[in-house]
């Protein structure tokens, strides 16, 4: 095993060529030095110097190893700011997922300023659902996660941060009937097929809007169901049926597609980002980040 100490004294005497000199700049004596040369050459089975009486050269084999020992020198040296600064939470790998809704809204702004604040941390993104971001934390595939679910749900066994709270809206083909309203009510589109996400992906969401139809005395006629917004969003242009979306996925211009608000449904949804205690320094450091960024909310 050859120890750094070792590799110092080598890169010290290549840089004097001299063991006297080398040997004052170690605060050691020149036998030492001398015996430890020698000792490093035999671990290696190479000669790594050439001496005379008179002089003291690198071979070949001392002149190629130089800028590697250098290296490694210099990376034993940077060991300690590392691990303090991956202590401090400003070094590491932050593995965050998301909901497509956040995606549109704050989150772009906030993962850019993270990245301009905390340049040592490497950014792991992956856009996942709730249902999906719950295995990948069983499974420690992630750090965090912003979720979707219904106002005040709770999600045991989480920290979580109210990131956004937005009504939902309804997404209309261009050329239904109730497309040019400028606000609609429930009753109004209460028997359209809805395309809407499967219950497993946001099970709190999935129930409110059930219980939002049932409030009207309505049963709602459920047509196709898919995970993505973006997907849900272009059914809806296809004529598949009406959908409810968050607020900020209106910013989501699909071409056939028209967004109205129903005064009467009193739906809403929040995301919230969520994350295990105790927080890793890095997801210490995202939740701080983040939170910084907006007013608090209400938990």
């Amino acid at each position: 095993m050859i120890e750094l100490r070792q590799w110092r004294q080598f890169v010290t005497l290549a840089e004097e060529l001299h063991f006297g000199r080398a040997a004052l700049r170690l605060h050691m004596t020149q036998p030492p030095l001398s015996q430890a040369i020698q000792g490093l050459e035999r671990a290696l089975g190479v000669a790594l110097f050439a001496r005379t009486r008179r002089s003291v050269v690198l071979t070949p084999a001392g002149a190629a190893l130089l800028p590697q020992a250098l290296r490694l020198l210099s990376a034993a040296e940077a060991l300690p700011r590392v691990a303090q600064a991956a202590a401090a939470g400003l070094a590491g790998q932050l593995r965050l997922a998301f909901v497509s809704n956040i995606a549109y809204g704050p989150l772009p702004e906030w993962l850019r300023g993270f990245r301009q604040s905390h340049p040592d941390v490497t950014l792991q993104l992956r856009e996942a659902t709730l249902d999906v971001q719950l295995q990948a934390f069983d499974a420690d595939e992630i750090d965090a996660g912003f979720v979707l679910q219904a106002p005040g749900a709770a999600l045991p066994g989480f920290a979580s941060w109210r990131a956004q709270n937005e009504p939902m809206v309804m997404a209309l083909p261009e050329h239904h009937a109730q497309a040019a309203m400028p606000g609609l009510h429930l009753a109004d589109v209460a028997t359209e097929p809805l395309v809407i996400f499967p219950r497993q992906i946001a099970p709190s969401l999935f129930d409110a809007v059930l219980a939002a139809y049932r409030r009207q005395g309505a049963t709602p006629q459920i047509g196709q169901e898919a995970i993505q917004m973006q997907t849900i969003v272009n059914l809806v242009s296809a004529g598949m049926g009406v959908a409810w979306v968050p607020e900020s996925v209106t910013r989501l211009q699909r071409p056939g597609v028209v967004y109205r608000a129903v005064a009467d449904a009193g739906l809403r949804c929040e995301t919230r980002l969520v994350w295990r205690e105790p927080a890793t320094p890095v997801v210490q450091r995202f939740v701080d980040h983040v939170t910084a960024q907006q007013a608090p909310v209400q938990p």
